[in-house]
């Protein structure tokens, strides 16, 4: 008999106060709020730099990625704890899509939201196929090997831009490598919890270095806080509308089989973590993953998925409580309506923003031998190591391959060929 059977939709949440807590028990309701607020600072770092980076406003990318947790909390009945946050899978294809050159307001937005829906909708059929027929054929067209591939593909294909970002002057790559310095420093000797929350904590010290040497010693563009002053407190997000074309279309939608394996690695992490068979949730979370990132790119949100910041945070508290996810959507929401808070984000200078690239690029990039290394990956087999090699090659150089009003992204072409190649390169037996 299954958890769900027992016990119906949802779980039920068991009060418990100490000790490891369950994704179907809770603490009391002052320590779950705070818990709770804690998950949204841990993503704050990421999910806010994601939109940012792609031109995005983040208060609305801030909004809808508290309803998209709670849409995903609504589809997989309260069974899976997870927080949706910006996906940088997407960042290549929106700039690419959109001609964005990395700063200020993004004004082709819509093009890219067309292609963020349309991804949505590609990843909700596949999450309907795994509803009815498992989720075996996913590890089969996806193995390590190839997942691995496509997310080094993709932190490689958006180092240029990091790059750029800290090479305007020698002040501009001096905050940009103190930015990663700092971040490094806080993911290694923070104490606790500070450990778990590198990218803000490290941001903030460089945002606070650029602060004292452009607005105190003129040493750089000064941050002008104009704006924040005369925002308010509390408003109404500036929504975009989506436009739908082809091509963005073609070379966004693809993103929807790297939010498959996110996923997938997702749910298989937190299942080890709680000890529990979270496999029959699959389907559902895959499905309440992909309606979130549609119902965001409808309202000019960035494509949303599960955050590994979050599952950091689980790992280390040891609250697995679902519940706590109910309030950390319903915080972000909250921020979602506050100009001033959207308007402070937008402050962050350039270089700072770059040196963040720097990590989380390079983070990305780096999951891949992390993946390998776990899975055991044999790169002595030619089959591995051709996929691997082809799709890498192809992301760092973004390869573009057009077909009539069809194109298709570096990204795009990494991950369609690190999966057609996996296939047809069968081994013979030796």
């Amino acid at each position: 008999m299954t958890e769900q059977s027992k016990d119906g939709f949802w779980p039920s949440w068991h009060l418990k106060e100490d000790g490891v807590i369950a994704p179907d028990e809770r603490l009391p309701w002052g320590q779950t709020i705070a818990v709770g607020i804690q998950h949204v600072v841990a993503m704050f770092g990421s999910t806010a730099l994601a939109p940012i980076i792609m031109g995005f406003d983040p208060n609305v990318s801030i909004l809808f990625s508290g309803i998209g947790t709670l849409i995903f909390f609504l589809v997989v009945g309260g069974r899976v704890p997870s927080y949706l946050g910006s996906s940088f899978a997407f960042i290549a294809v929106v700039m690419a899509v959109t001609g964005y050159a990395g700063s200020g307001p993004n004004p082709n937005i819509g093009l890219a939201l067309g292609g963020i829906i349309a991804a949505g909708v590609l990843y909700a059929v596949i999450g309907g196929i795994v509803i009815v027929i498992g989720y075996a054929w996913v590890e089969k067209l996806m193995p390590p090997v190839v997942t691995g591939a496509v997310v080094a593909a993709i932190g490689l294909n958006l180092a240029p831009l990091a790059v750029k970002s800290v090479s305007g002057s020698g002040f501009s790559s001096f905050i940009g490598l103190f930015t990663v310095v700092a971040v490094g420093t806080c993911a290694v000797y923070a104490p606790g919890m500070a450990r778990r929350l590198p990218i803000l904590l490290g941001g903030l010290a460089s945002y606070l270095l650029y602060l004292i040497c452009a607005n105190g010693f003129g040493l750089g563009k000064p941050i002008d806080f104009g704006g924040v002053a005369s925002a308010a407190w509390f408003g109404w997000p500036g929504f975009t509308h989506p436009v739908f074309s082809a091509s963005a279309i073609g070379l966004i939608a693809p993103i929807a089989i790297i939010l498959v394996a996110e996923n997938l690695g997702h749910i298989k992490a937190i299942g080890a973590m709680t000890d529990r068979n979270l496999d029959p949730y699959l389907g559902r979370a895959f499905i309440g993953d992909a309606l979130a990132t549609i119902v965001s790119g409808f309202g000019g949100g960035t494509g949303v998925t599960t955050y590994a910041e979050n599952m950091g945070v689980m790992a280390a508290t040891k609250i697995f409580s679902t519940v706590v996810f109910v309030v950390a959507g319903l915080f972000a929401i909250l921020l979602g309506f506050s100009p001033k808070f959207g308007t402070l984000i937008l402050t962050i200078p350039v270089p700072v923003i770059g040196g963040l690239e720097l990590v989380v690029f390079g983070l990305i990039a780096a999951t891949a031998g992390r993946i390998w290394v776990e899975n055991k990956v044999d790169f002595s087999s030619p089959r591995n190591l051709f996929t691997g090699a082809v799709t890498l090659t192809a992301g760092a150089g973004d390869l573009v391959i057009k077909l009539g009003d069809f194109t298709l992204g570096g990204i795009g072409t990494a991950t369609f060929g690190a999966i057609i190649l996996y296939q047809i390169l069968r081994e013979k037996d030796a």
